[in-house]
């Protein structure tokens, strides 16, 4: 049995057997999720060329794909090497390098944190608005051009106003980016915007950065604890991005976050919470700065958007998991009181 929490979430065993039986159920799962996301999104086999497929989202988004019969080319920036891989020049791609593909998602770009503003900007904007163009020129070429993109377009410490995709514009360097960055992916194919929050995994980002600090009872808010964390699980991102590829109502900027925001204090309790550890009062002020830099730690940490996926939410998108707890959950192998270990 694993230890219960007091938001009544719990750990799972860590004997082989248990570990064994939590895989194989986490496995189902996911086939199960993969197998109704496909069915709400049917659309016959789509060749879906994927910058960035060796990356957090893209390991993600190429697994789904692939399970529903879609055919993925990974854009790499070495010499292409195994099947399905084409040699990517960022700045000057290769006139052929589109043919025969149906769709592009470009996620390929510097992270936010622990770069120079200058690697964060040019790895965005000269090489999106290169291969954007390409795409439209393409005579057998994609149809859908799919762009990564951030919610830091709204900017820094907005408190409690809520945004949509209606809404401007902040300010800040990450917002004055991420503007040129959309504004780059503008071509005469569809082209969707896809306008990414806090991405929860296990595997990268500021969950993997937070896991052994709240794992070791050390965890704790980041500032205040009261700025909004607009946040989605790595799954439920790919999810959106294959309805990007396949729904053909979908344009424009599209916030990929959870309807269900909270404000960092209650993210803090809740990861804790599923671990089974005491969360801090709060982090020491040079925390966030330690796991993510200043420009992480202002304008992603203690950002303070509150944002709302308005667009998904009219066409009637169903999230797997909306819920912190359940997402953190799933995603760490928690399960909850009364289910087998």
């Amino acid at each position: 049995m694993g230890r219960s929490s007091r938001r009544g979430i719990r750990t799972a065993d860590t004997t082989p057997e248990a570990f064994r039986r939590s895989m194989s159920a986490y496995r189902h799962g996911q086939l199960a999720a993969a197998t109704v996301a496909h069915r709400r999104y049917r659309h016959d086999p789509l060749t879906v060329a994927v910058t960035g497929a060796g990356g957090l989202v893209g390991t993600a988004l190429t697994a789904l794909l692939t399970t529903g019969g879609h055919q993925v080319v990974r854009l790499v920036r070495r010499a292409a090497e195994a099947p399905g891989e084409r040699t990517w020049q960022p700045e000057e791609p290769a006139a052929d390098l589109l043919a025969g593909v149906d769709a592009v998602v470009h996620l390929a770009a510097a992270p936010l944190t622990g770069r120079s503003r200058e690697a964060v900007r040019d790895s965005r904007i000269g090489p999106t608005r290169a291969l954007a163009e390409l795409a439209a020129r393409t005579p057998d070429g994609p149809k859908v051009f799919v762009s990564a993109s951030a919610v830091a377009y709204y900017g820094p410490g907005r408190g409690d106003e809520l945004f949509d995709e209606e809404s401007g514009r902040g300010q800040g360097f990450l917002a004055e980016v991420v503007a040129g960055w959309e504004a780059a992916a503008a071509s005469e194919l569809r082209v969707v915007l896809v306008r990414t929050g806090l991405v929860l995994s296990p595997r990268g980002g500021l969950l993997r950065a937070q896991y052994p600090l709240f794992a070791a009872g050390l965890g704790g808010p980041m500032g205040s604890g009261r700025q909004w964390m607009p946040w989605i699980g790595v799954d439920d991102l790919a999810d959106v991005y294959l309805r990007a590829v396949t729904d053909t109502v979908l344009s424009g900027p599209v916030n990929a976050v959870s309807p269900e925001p909270v404000r960092n204090a209650e993210y803090a309790s809740t990861l804790a919470s599923v671990l089974g550890r005491p969360a801090r009062p709060e982090l020491p002020p040079f925390g966030p700065h330690l796991l993510l830099g200043e420009d992480g730690r202002s304008e992603l940490a203690v950002a303070d958007q509150h944002v709302a996926p308005r667009r998904l939410l009219e066409l009637g998108h169903e999230f797997r998991h909306p819920r912190l707890a359940d997402a953190l959950g799933h995603l760490l192998g928690a399960v909850t009181v009364g289910e087998p270990a």
